[in-house]
């Protein structure tokens, strides 16, 4: 059955277009760094961001981790926020592979960490203490779009504190097509950034790791250090350099479906919206009848596939759902609450 598939931006499959570069895509060996389809692809990414150079591994855990082993050494920290993906979902990388301690701050309602409490966090210099090098920022979190304003007070009050600052941007395109701002204005208040090709832009694989050259230079030896070196990358590369060059404007749909579906969900008295719903490209809600598990069995029974092991549930749009997909999934959500 060919399902509409709200799970998340990671189920989007290439279209024929991109399935046509892909196989089209002129090949060489990226560990031997002669892959021309993964330099344009690097080369490209780093432009759009605005930085040095950049490098592109398999996924975005991948890209964080090599941010945060170039960072820092042994015995060093950084701090990052309480629900961050680079702290609660990358399976402790950096602590199991780096010796890296985590220092992990309970994120504010706005996605944001609160810089007194950060600086409350930093350790004295001191043989006692692990070294706080690093702080972790992440745009979009849960839908929610870090604020220009407060990027730019975090960047500069990491540069007066002596830190590094990484932004996990896995939907940092998200965030600029809702601020209305190019992807350069937000990765300039970081050293580094992290960008997911394989969520809202479609790739089927892959995500950059952008920063200076040198830096990236550096990260490349972690990255073969990892397993991460891959040969004729440049199949799936085409896939990720295609995404850049046609799929960024179009989230803006995307945003607009997840408005929809945020409207229609508030309508049903059974369901609570949670308020950061339709900022970008997801809702959340919270059924005051029935079960989330219940919900994903009735709804895959109607070719609609959602998930049922959060509560609240997370509904995502993508490229591969549209506004008739939006208005079924609503008419499920419906009929669920009928059949109880």
């Amino acid at each position: 059955m060919d399902y509409r598939d709200f799970r998340s931006d990671t189920v989007t499959r290439p279209s024929a277009e991109m399935r046509r570069v892909m196989a089209a895509a002129e090949v060489g060996d990226d560990v031997f760094e002669d892959d021309p389809t993964v330099n344009a692809l690097q080369d490209y990414g780093a432009a759009l961001l605005g930085k040095e150079a950049a490098i592109f591994a398999s996924s975005g855990t991948q890209t964080n981790l090599l941010a945060l082993l170039t960072h820092l050494g042994r015995g060093d920290e950084y701090i990052v926020g309480q629900e961050a993906h680079t702290y609660m979902f990358e399976g402790g990388g950096a602590a199991v592979l780096g010796s890296i301690q985590p220092q992990p701050i309970d994120m504010e309602p706005d996605g944001s960490l609160d810089l007194a409490r950060v600086e409350g966090k930093i350790k004295p210099d001191d043989i006692h203490f692990a070294r706080t090098r690093l702080l972790c920022l992440e745009n979009t979190h849960n839908n929610k779009v870090l604020p220009m304003d407060y990027q730019a007070r975090a960047s500069a009050f990491a540069r007066q504190k002596g830190l590094k600052i990484h932004l996990d941007g896995a939907r940092i395109f998200n965030a600029a097509v809702k601020l209305g701002v190019p992807a350069a204005d937000i990765a300039g208040h970081y050293d580094t950034v992290s960008v997911c090709l394989s969520k809202g832009l479609g790739a089927p694989v892959g995500s950059l790791l952008c920063g200076p050259r040198d830096f990236i230079r550096q990260a490349r030896r972690w990255r073969q250090v990892l397993g991460g070196g891959m040969r004729q990358a440049g199949i799936i590369a085409a896939g990720g350099l295609h995404a850049l060059r046609h799929n960024v404007e179009r989230l803006a749909q995307d945003h607009e479906n997840a408005a929809l579906l945020t409207r229609l969900l508030g309508e049903l008295p059974e369901v609570r919206v949670l308020p950061h719903s339709g900022v970008t490209n997801m809702a959340f809600i919270v059924l005051k009848k029935g079960s989330p598990q219940g919900l994903e069995v009735f709804m895959k029974g109607r070719g609609i596939l959602v998930w049922g092991d959060r509560n609240p549930i997370r509904l995502v749009t993508h490229l591969d759902v549209n506004r008739e997909d939006v208005e079924a999934l609503v008419r499920g959500v419906r009929e669920y609450f009928r059949s109880l």
